[in-house]
């Protein structure tokens, strides 16, 4: 038999059941109810205070606005990839470990570049010392890349490269590699993050001035536009972005931004959006706060289809689409305690997977402390492996849509994210943006907070301000042989006695005249200089010759 109590709670509102029971029981006020990003919770969602419209927010998955999934069947159809990240020493140890995972059930490759890579410059150069093969597998020209993928069949796997300021001089490479192994460019998979936007934003690997490397961008969306149908010329970033220091919604909306004004360059090049928008892919981060970024993932899908449908005017559906990789959060590692980062990079995943994503990277438990050892790196691809066969969640698609509380937060951050749209177009756009350090600041300022909350134990981070451990056994790492940057710097030097040097003078001085125009589409100077065995940072010496670099003032 119902209590008096139990009628009331049942049977009222609930702003009833609020007032008459919930606000009689004490909170606990030891730790934050917001999100991550600051946005309040209330204790229980209803009909009652959320709007919901079934066609206009949800829709089917597959259908515009795809709030529910870009494709009809989505994980009932086809798993989402499992692309574990990898890069090393040299592209022999590279390979290696390439062929470790493909053995292991991986179905994409993942490529790190070390440092020197990333910044354009030769594993010789006075720069580059200490730093060959630390983060990442170093390549220096065509022989490299040969090396990285000696064994494995180009026209049968796809590949990402996580490389943005030299993107194009990578691309080249593999365009090159498979020319070698008779794959056509028009048969080549895969995507390369180029999204130099959020280099100046949050990573701050940059080599040219914003205006040059935007058009360094569009070549390579127009190229890829032509000649490699398949490929992805662009993986626009939220994930840095949010490793940064910035919040999900910040992600959201900077990421976003990043891709409108890709998209507009483009445009503005004489594209048609049709032809283009359909091969650009984004990269998202998956952090901690669970139900926060499931609802930035369905919230980024609805925006972006709604812009590009009706602000740029793209008529093939397959360019409202929003497809992305995701890796767990390398921010959210912890180095006491390292083991427990299995547990938060399943949940991360979990994450993910809940949110829709196509492909997805999940970190290693040590990679807070060293590159990862081949046993960590299992461990997260069976992480991924786990969650696709065992727990249930691909049997039916958005599990968690119609959810009340899911549904609120999508709203919520998609609110968020026009504010931002707002206030960047009031400064003239995302470049005029970057250039009066608008970004900057506010993922300053985010962080800060973040920061401020851990150090109160608002935010408990386990094994950090909350169950620490008075002593920790150590563990495996891995260590990068420091005879390997030697060994390196033999390779290149090598590689420039073999060439011709005529051929290579000759491929330079066609790309620094390309360069110098308006009306060149660089990415076949560059394709035809890596023929050459032109190195990475001799085709970056030449066009910081007619760019010029970039520095950034300071943000504190």
């Amino acid at each position: 038999m119902a209590t008096t109590e139990d009628k009331r709670g049942v049977g009222g509102g609930v702003d009833d059941w609020r007032r008459e029971l919930y606000d009689s029981t004490a909170e606990r006020g030891d730790e934050l109810t917001s999100t991550i990003s600051g946005l309040e919770n209330e204790p229980l969602y209803t009909p009652e205070n959320v709007e919901l419209d079934q066609d206009r927010d949800l829709g089917y998955p597959g259908v515009y606005p795809f709030t529910r999934g870009v494709y009809p069947s989505m994980y009932r159809g086809k798993l989402w990839t499992m692309r574990q990240f990898a890069g090393f020493g040299t592209a022999e140890e590279t390979n290696e470990r390439f062929r470790y995972l493909l053995e292991h059930g991986q179905t994409g490759l993942s490529t790190a570049f070390d440092m020197p890579t990333l910044m354009g410059y030769d594993s010789d150069h006075p720069r580059s010392l200490g730093e060959v093969g630390r983060e990442g597998v170093a390549i220096d020209s065509l022989a490299d890349m040969e090396t990285l993928f000696y064994g494995i069949p180009l026209g049968e796997v796809s590949t990402s490269m996580t490389i943005n300021s030299p993107a194009a001089m990578l691309l080249a490479f593999y365009v090159c590699v498979g020319e070698q192994q008779g794959v056509p460019r028009s048969e080549l998979r895969g995507t390369i993050q180029t999204d130099i936007l959020k280099e100046y934003i949050a990573q701050k690997e940059w080599i040219f001035p914003p205006k040059p490397s935007m058009r360094l961008v569009v070549d390579m969306i127009e190229f890829c536009a032509q000649d490699m149908p398949r490929w992805h010329p662009i993986s626009i970033s939220g994930y840095h972005i949010r490793e940064a220091g910035s919040n999900a919604i910040q992600e959201l909306a900077f990421t976003l931004a990043d891709g409108f004004a890709y998209v507009e360059a483009a445009i503005e090049r004489g594209l048609d959006v049709d032809d283009f928008a359909p091969r650009l892919s984004f990269f998202f981060n998956a952090h901690l706060d669970f139900f926060e970024e499931i609802a930035k993932y369905r919230a980024a899908r609805r925006i972006w289809a709604r812009e590009l449908r009706e602000t740029y005017g793209a008529k093939n559906p397959r360019s409202w689409l929003m497809r992305f990789h995701t890796q767990t959060a390398g921010v959210s590692l912890t180095a006491q305690q390292p083991e427990v980062n299995i547990v938060r990079t399943a949940l991360e995943a979990l994450a993910a997977v809940l949110g829709g994503t196509q492909s997805l990277h999940t970190n290693s438990f040590d990679e807070a402390l060293a590159l990862p050892t081949e046993n960590a790196v299992r461990i997260a691809l069976r992480t991924q492996q786990v969650i696709a066969h065992e727990t249930g969640v691909v049997n039916t698609i958005d599990p968690l849509g119609g959810s009340w509380y899911v549904e609120d937060l999508t709203n919520r951050l998609e609110a968020e994210a026009y504010d931002y749209f707002a206030r960047i177009r009031q400064l003239g756009g995302v470049i005029p943006a970057i250039e009066e350090n608008f970004f900057q600041r506010e993922i300053a300022d985010a962080s800060f907070r973040y920061q401020a909350e851990v150090e109160a134990k608002q935010r408990v981070v386990v094994g950090v301000n909350r169950y620490e451990a008075q002593e920790e056994a150590p563990i495996e790492l891995l260590r990068v042989d420091p005879a390997l940057e030697t060994k390196q710097i033999e390779r290149v030097q090598a590689t420039r006695g073999q060439r011709d040097s005529s051929m290579v003078e000759a491929a330079l001085t066609a790309l620094k005249e390309g360069a110098a125009k308006d009306d060149v589409n660089l990415m076949p100077l560059i394709v035809d200089a890596s023929r050459e065995y032109v190195t990475m940072g001799e085709m970056c010496d030449a066009l910081r010759e007619v760019w010029g670099v970039w520095r950034e003032t300071p943000v504190f």
